[in-house]
This record gives structure tokens, C-alpha cells and sequence, in this order.
């Protein structure tokens, strides 16, 4: 009779299915509830810029096109006709800041996704192979890095800038991975001695499946803190191309455009500056967020400080005193 037979069914401890790290990572994430809030309000507000004014040949529930000339209602200034006001030349401010968002974020999202590709590319092979590979590929990103990101998307923009926001997004894309590529780099330095390396080679793993299934893995931390803090900055990027002139350009408009465009009005009429530069600040600290959740969710290495559990942890005055040492009848009732 086996030891398990011999043990009552009401004593034996449960036996629950494993848990996938998929599903562990998913659970981290929905624990940081700054992260979660912060995904919603980002997938509202892209989901409401779309809806309001539509998108390509689809018409949102908006009666105004962000291209459209109206009459200035109450000389612009905010009104039920107008929630957002009007621009100088009598257009409305809302249709136009949706319109300002929906290409801000795409110029967000495709520059974080193809500098996040390059970068982990070049960075992973890199400090893998180490070597001549290493030498000419670090090479390669130190003469990138070393020229200020607004001066390459300056002439990115100056050329790419009037052919519409995807191409811009992909032009800047491509010059903006040199960062992340230095960070991949050295986690791979430090994860390619680990044990777990050795015993994919013993076991015949390619260096592809070595890289891409076992390294990668355990840099995910540095990889999308990284990707979403290039996220963060590309808005920003953005904004700064279309306000020296040199980002998207009308007709088309993003955010740091109409605050280009109406950056004479700040005193005069600042709701034309304060809307754009709301959500500037506001996609930026949500993107964020969102890196800092998925960051504890891949690596729960990392903990976020909690003040209150701190303190609630603290041992209590005379507890665990050992600010002084123990006399033998002290030491011996410990032991006992």
C-alpha cells in the first residue's frame, strides 16, 4: 500500500493545476491598479477621438470635421456649440484635438514599436556574440547616439514631415533604438554566463533559440520599461518637430502643432494652448504608468514601495531588540 492510500482523502493536501507564467505575469499586472486605470483611460481616450471624428472615410457621432470652416461663435471662445472653442480662422478646437490625438498616438505607438525591434535586435545580437560583432555594432550606435535626437528628427521631418504621420512615425522609428539597444546589450552581457545558457548549449540549442527563447525572457523588465519610455519621449518628439515646423503639417494637425500654430494666443485666448498640452502631458504620464505595471508583472524582482505595509511590518518597540548584546540567561532562553 502506497503512502498516498494510507492517508484519509480529507487530510491529503490539494493538488492544484500549475499556473502558466502567462497567466502569473497577467495577475501582477492586475494587481497595480495604477497600471490597470491607466490602460483604461488611455484605451477610452483613443477610443473617443476615433468615435468623435471618425476615421479615414468612416464619419464620427462629431457635426464638425477638423477641416472644415465655420463661423466664430462668441468670437471663438469656448461654448455649447463649440466645447473646445474655435482656431483664428473660425474652425472647430475639438475636431481638431481629436484629430491632433489619433496622429500623435500613431506616431507614439509605431516609432515605440520599430525602436523597441531594432534596438532589442542589434542589442541582443551584440552583447551575445560579444567580439568584432559587438566592437562594429556598438560602434554603429555610438555615432547615432551621440547626435541630439531633435536635430536627426529635424531632418527626418524636414523631408518625411509633409508626407503624412505614418511615414514620419517610421522615418523616426528608425533613428530612435540606439538607446534601448545599449540597455539590451548589457543584460545580455550578464544573462549569457547564467547556468540556464550553459545547459541550452549542452542541450544543442541554436543561438537563435538562445537568444530569442531563453535570454529575452528574462531581459522583458529592461525591454518594455525601455520601449515605454521611448513611447513617452516620441510624443514629446513629436511635439517639438511640429512646433519649430518641421513635424506634420497642414492639413493634417497633431498636438504639437496647434500648439505651434496658436502659441500667439497663450494670453489671449488660452484654451487653444491649455487642450493640446492637456493631453500631451496626460498620454505621456499614462504610457508611463503602464510601463512601470508591465515592468513588476514580467520581473517581480521589483516591488513597488508601500509606506503603509512598511510600517506595518516594523517589529514593535522591545521586539527584536538587539541593541545591545544578550547575557547568557538570555541566550539560553532562546535556545529554550
Amino acid at each position: 500500500m502506497s503512502t498516498s492510500e494510507m492517508i484519509p482523502d480529507e487530510l491529503q493536501a490539494p493538488t492544484a493545476p500549475p499556473v502558466s507564467q502567462g497567466r502569473l505575469i497577467w495577475r501582477r499586472f492586475l494587481s497595480n491598479r495604477l497600471a490597470v486605470i491607466s490602460v483604461i483611460l488611455f484605451v477610452l481616450i483613443i477610443a473617443f477621438s476615433i468615435s468623435a471624428i471618425g476615421i479615414g472615410p468612416i464619419h464620427g457621432w462629431w457635426k464638425y470635421d477638423y477641416k472644415e470652416l465655420n463661423d466664430q461663435v462668441a468670437r471663438g471662445a469656448p461654448s455649447w456649440e463649440h466645447p473646445f472653442g474655435q482656431d483664428r480662422i473660425g474652425k472647430d478646437y475639438f475636431a481638431l484635438t481629436m484629430r491632433g490625438i489619433q496622429n500623435s498616438v500613431l506616431v507614439m505607438i509605431v516609432i515605440g514599436v520599430i525602436a523597441s525591434v531594432l534596438g532589442v535586435v542589434v542589442g541582443a545580437v551584440a552583447g551575445y556574440f560579444r567580439g568584432v560583432t559587438d566592437a562594429v555594432l556598438m560602434r554603429i550606435t555610438d555615432v547615432f547616439i551621440v547626435i541630439p535626437a531633435l536635430v536627426i528628427g529635424s531632418v527626418v521631418g524636414h523631408f518625411a514631415g509633409g508626407l503624412g504621420a505614418p511615414v514620419l512615425a517610421v522615418m523616426l522609428g528608425l533613428f530612435s533604438w540606439m538607446g534601448i539597444a545599449r540597455l539590451v546589450r548589457g543584460e545580455f552581457l550578464s544573462l549569457r554566463e547564467r547556468e540556464f545558457v550553459e545547459a541550452a548549449r549542452v542541450a544543442g540549442a541554436s543561438d537563435t533559440r538562445i537568444i530569442f527563447k531563453h535570454i529575452l525572457p528574462n531581459a522583458i523588465g529592461v525591454v518594455i520599461v525601455a520601449s515605454t519610455l521611448i513611447m513617452a519621449s516620441a510624443i514629446l518628439l513629436e511635439t517639438a518637430l511640429s512646433f519649430l515646423g518641421y513635424g506634420i503639417r497642414p492639413p493634417d494637425v497633431s498636438l504639437g502643432l496647434l500648439i505651434s500654430s496658436n502659441q500667439s494666443a497663450f494670453q489671449t485666448r488660452p484654451w487653444l494652448f491649455w487642450w493640446p498640452g492637456a493631453f500631451i502631458v496626460t498620454l505621456a504620464l499614462l504610457v508611463n504608468f503602464v510601463g512601470d505595471g508591465m515592468r513588476d508583472a514580467f520581473d517581480p524582482r521589483h516591488r513597488r514601495f508601500n509606506l503603509r505595509k512598511m510600517r506595518e511590518e516594523e517589529p514593535e518597540p522591545g521586539e527584536d531588540d538587539f541593541s545591545g548584546p544578550k547575557t547568557g540567561a538570555a541566550l539560553a532562553e532562546d535556545v529554550l
